[in-house]
């Protein structure tokens, strides 16, 4: 399917490359891996719990760097285009901040979601974290290997690198926690191997689907997550948007007016607001709790002073 895919890609630039100049090899990878080979719920159908869904992204990884080294060989020069990746990934934010097995779990959501796919393309190897949870798993179910496949050193410095610019598709996020699932062979798939459970606010806007909720600040922390882990750089917007919250019989969009346009401010945020925000949500209360704390320690000091 490498092989196809590249051949099918290569055909594309050659009839169509003196005009496009942006390529994309796949658009939300992870859909195609999960709900085409783990949950059935797209083409083609198939239920591979807790192996179908890391092999298919293992080749869909492959053939993505095999047609970026194709352009980059064959096509770059001549035509001064670039080819990136676009990859749908949820923002994650743990439920307790105070929690380490939270924070985790939080980042945990993110490296298996996004990370998935974009460590492979910018550093070479899946994420740490999916190493180490998928083979431990894979070990006490009694497998001799790991159900995540691996690459070879020279697989590795051929996907590293290879993405010109990445594409984001972002929509929601969830609260996440940490949640210990059975590691027997019957119950493996993508969901258990990451022992996490996802929660959501019961203030956050109501949405139009059962699982897009509007939380417009997820979506600024998954594009500081992407510059942070993966060099900053070059991010399209290739999704986002929500859906009708009613049947209408004519024209009413102001809820996806409002979802628009708190995530592009988001989006358009300098550092500075962010990192006020930062101390607004977190800085500030831990400091009133230890005010509060150290208060009443000095009130029992006083008052055992005085008995």
């Amino acid at each position: 399917m490498v092989n196809h895919f590249n051949e099918f890609a290569n055909l594309c630039f050659e009839r169509f490359g003196n005009r496009v100049k942006y390529w994309i090899t796949f658009n939300n990878p992870w859909s195609v891996a999960v709900e085409g080979y783990e949950t059935g719920e797209h083409a083609p159908g198939l239920r591979l719990r807790g192996t179908g869904a890391y092999k298919a992204a293992h080749h869909i990884i492959k053939a993505h760097a095999k047609v970026w080294h194709t352009y980059d060989t064959q096509w770059r020069a001549k035509q001064k285009g670039q080819v990136g990746i676009s990859l749908s990934g949820d923002w994650g934010e743990p439920v307790d901040i105070s929690n380490q097995k939270d924070i985790e779990a939080a980042e945990r959501y993110v490296q298996f979601y996004l990370g998935w796919f974009a460590t492979p393309v910018f550093h070479g190897d899946y994420p740490q974290v999916m190493k180490d949870f998928i083979g431990r798993k894979s070990v006490q179910q009694g497998l001799g290997t790991s159900r995540l496949p691996t690459f070879s050193p020279q697989e590795k410095s051929y996907i590293k690198g290879t993405c010109d610019f990445l594409g984001i598709g972002h929509f929601t996020t969830r609260y996440i926690t940490q949640k210990n699932n059975p590691s027997g062979r019957g119950s493996s798939s993508y969901f258990t191997d990451r022992d996490l459970a996802e929660l959501v606010d019961p203030r956050w806007p109501d949405p139009g689907s059962e699982w897009l909720y509007s939380v417009p600040w997820g979506f600024r922390r998954l594009l500081n997550f992407v510059k942070t882990q993966y060099g900053n750089p070059a991010i399209y917007v290739t999704e986002n948007g929500v859906s009708e919250k009613m049947l209408c019989t004519e024209l009413c969009d102001d809820w996806r007016i409002q979802y628009f346009k708190d995530y592009i401010n988001e989006m358009l945020k300098d550092p500075l607001t962010s990192h006020m925000e930062m101390v607004t949500e977190i800085v500030v209360p831990t400091v009133c709790t230890l005010s509060i704390l150290l208060s009443a320690i000095f009130l029992m000091f006083l008052l055992r002073r005085r008995n």
